[in-house]
């Protein structure tokens, strides 16, 4: 398919109640709604075929009518197991969520806030944080009663280096470090987002975002997929800050997307091939597992083992080389993943799927409800 070339950034704008922005998790975990989308290419050339055997031309691709209630099943989420079928290839993100954020005080008693994203190999970190202009080189403030963080230097990108005096980082996140919810989260974390803001399968800290499309799996479901068959493979990406950040540009080349590291198992690389080799469909579980799985793999879809680092944008026109399949969940107006999921399902798709996401009063962002792209 041609690049898309014409859309702008505005064209990924929606309208969204406040309201239906999820505060909070679902009572229990598992029980969110599940909308089913099927990709536009996938439903045109189905047409076509049932024109073919009707003897009929091939028609243009399919538009979409406005009875969304028939496009766009409503289930609920434990029903994935019924759409993955045995032998298909199901990634997951196992990455943890840091507790990186720092409330701090400015010599002057002024408030000022830190979000460490990753280690430098020097020691420092990088960071952004609040005020600019109290993270200016040289400037420090206070966590606790003598621990600091210090501003070493600012980056192209605007984010920082900082380092930790009076301790070290590790000491500091263990003691003073916050869980960070993304900023449409109008409170303070609680315990009960120590458990729900992390995956069931979370394993190395490093991210400043969940991996939200996992946040739905209980162990029950997973146990479910694996008796019916499916297999699991696993990566880990750092889910940076850049997750929540809206497109500025209006031309979407204008956009720089900020880099986010990520690993590839070898035991994933083998159960990728094996599941291509076989025909068999491949699931990734959220926009990072796409993006890493799409920036590891070569033109022909095999992927490489080993780190990496992606500052892939996938917008619409772009070739999906190894990803079938996408469980995602609602985003943000105007965000790269938006434009993700668009490029992946298809423009007028999405649209039209928030649009009767937004009707049947579905939960957004990430403790919101999930879709599944097929």
């Amino acid at each position: 398919m041609a690049p898309e070339r014409s859309l702008r950034t505005a064209d990924f704008d929606y309208a969204l109640p406040e309201e239906l922005i999820a505060q909070r998790p679902a009572a229990r975990r598992g029980e969110s709604r599940l909308l089913v989308v099927e990709r536009e290419r996938k439903r045109a050339r189905e047409r076509r075929e049932g024109e073919d055997r009707a003897g009929r031309s091939p028609s243009l691709p399919v538009s979409l009518s406005p009875s969304l209630r028939e496009l766009f099943p409503d289930l609920q989420f434990p029903d994935i197991v019924s759409l993955i079928q045995p032998g298909d290839l199901l990634v997951l993100n196992t990455t943890r969520v840091r507790h990186a954020r720092f409330l701090a005080k400015r010599p002057s008693g002024a408030p000022a806030e830190v979000l460490l994203i990753h280690p430098a190999a020097d020691g420092s970190w990088v960071a952004l944080g609040k005020p600019g202009s109290a993270l200016r080189p040289g400037k420090r403030v206070e966590i606790a009663p003598d621990i600091w963080i210090e501003t070493v230097s600012v980056l192209e990108d605007g984010n920082r280096t900082v380092r930790f005096v009076g301790t070290t980082a590790e000491d500091a996140i263990a003691r003073y470090g916050r869980l960070p919810l993304p900023p449409y989260i109008a409170r303070d974390p609680d315990q009960l987002d120590e458990d729900r803001y992390q995956t069931i399968y979370a394993d190395r800290e490093g991210s400043v975002a969940a991996p939200t499309a996992g946040l739905h799996f209980t162990p029950a479901l997973l146990a479910a997929l694996r008796q019916k068959g499916v297999r699991m493979a696993t990566l880990d990406l750092e889910v940076g800050p850049g997750t929540f950040k809206p497109v500025e540009a209006d031309d979407l080349s204008g956009h720089q997307m900020h880099p986010e590291r990520f690993e590839v198992p070898v035991a994933l690389a083998d159960a990728l091939a094996e599941t291509q080799a076989a025909g068999r469909g491949v699931w990734a579980v959220g926009t990072t597992v796409v993006r890493a799985l799409e920036s590891a793999a070569d033109e022909f879809g095999r992927v490489r083992p080993g780190p990496g680092e992606t500052r892939l944008f996938i917008t619409p026109g772009y070739h999906f080389r190894v990803v079938d399949h996408l469980i995602t969940n609602f985003h943000l107006p105007r965000s790269t993943l938006l434009m993700l999921v668009s490029a992946f399902a298809g423009v007028e798709t999405i649209r039209a799927a928030y649009r009767h996401a937004v009707e049947q009063k579905y939960r957004f962002y990430s403790y919101g409800d999930a879709m599944v792209v097929v």
